[in-house]
């Protein structure tokens, strides 16, 4: 009962920070909405390098929208990894509420932008996809938070904080549930980096806001290494994957990609951990 209660005030404690980082999201999306319009067209071949940028603002909405366009082959496969390796979804909202974990941020966004230009024009010189530009009446209007507009976005930001409030809650309950009770199998995952890494990238992968959400509190409670909340973040785009299941009807390249970016989270992981025992 004490976990609980403990639970319960660390996560009400951010719930102003959240609040404020998610109105700010809200504002940002509902006025850009149009500035997608032929802008991948433009850049031609920096798409990768557009889409990474775009991909570490804050929650999934370039991913939802990166997965529409690429179904109709609007963006390249290249530029579609750059925006789902770079999206942190909820984890840069959570670690802004953190101060002290400012300089981790950094180093996360810094780590997955790298690692998704890379992929990106990787992929994109090895499969040379054709792509086709949009048509002017096209208009896409995405939603990081995936909260309905209609209310207003001071509607849309108090729902989507007290949605990640009660993720942020259960979260806790359940690391607090584990630590306790779970002592040996925290302990085994804590050594062993590459069981760590490998469940780690394979929770970050599941097509839901929540994953993230756990990933970042495993980090901020020290049940993580740095690198593991990296590899595993690389693996998810938030509800981007449930999108582009949805709407691409190639499921064996929707496979392809699931398995490209399951891939990639395992490499860079466990790659940072292994450097990381040298320096």
């Amino acid at each position: 009962m004490e976990h609980i209660i403990h639970s319960l005030t660390d996560s009400a404690r951010l719930l102003p920070f959240l609040f404020l980082v998610y109105l700010l999201v809200e504002y940002f999306e509902h006025k850009n909405n149009g500035l997608l319009q032929g802008l991948f067209a433009k850049t031609k071949g920096l798409g990768p390098l557009l889409g990474a940028a775009l991909g570490t603002i804050p929650q999934c909405g370039f991913s939802v929208v990166a997965a529409a366009l690429f179904a109709k082959r609007t963006i390249s496969l290249g530029t579609l990894i750059a925006i789902f390796i770079a999206t942190s979804d909820e984890a840069i909202p959570l670690m802004i509420a953190h101060p002290d974990k400012i300089a981790d941020l950094g180093f996360v966004v810094g780590i997955k932008f790298l690692v998704a230009v890379i992929a990106g024009f990787l992929i994109d010189l090895v499969m040379k996809e054709k792509t086709e530009p949009e048509c002017e009446h096209n208009h896409h209007h995405f939603h990081g938070n995936c909260e309905n507009c209609e209310g207003g976005i001071l509607k849309s930001a108090l729902i989507h904080s007290a949605k990640i409030f009660i993720y942020i809650f259960i979260v806790n309950v359940l690391i607090g549930y584990a630590a306790e009770k779970l002592v040996p199998v925290m302990q085994f995952i804590s050594d062993n980096i590459f069981v760590q890494s490998v469940l780690l990238v394979l929770f970050g992968s599941i097509p839901n806001c929540a994953a993230s959400v756990a990933l970042t509190e495993l980090y901020l409670a020290g049940k993580i290494t740095i690198y593991s909340l990296i590899g595993g973040l690389c693996a998810g785009a938030g509800v981007g994957l449930m999108v582009l299941f949805k709407q691409n009807k190639n499921l064996k390249q929707n496979l392809g990609i699931l398995i490209t970016l399951y891939g990639i989270g395992i490499f860079v992981g466990l790659t940072m951990q292994y450097f990381a025992k040298l320096i």
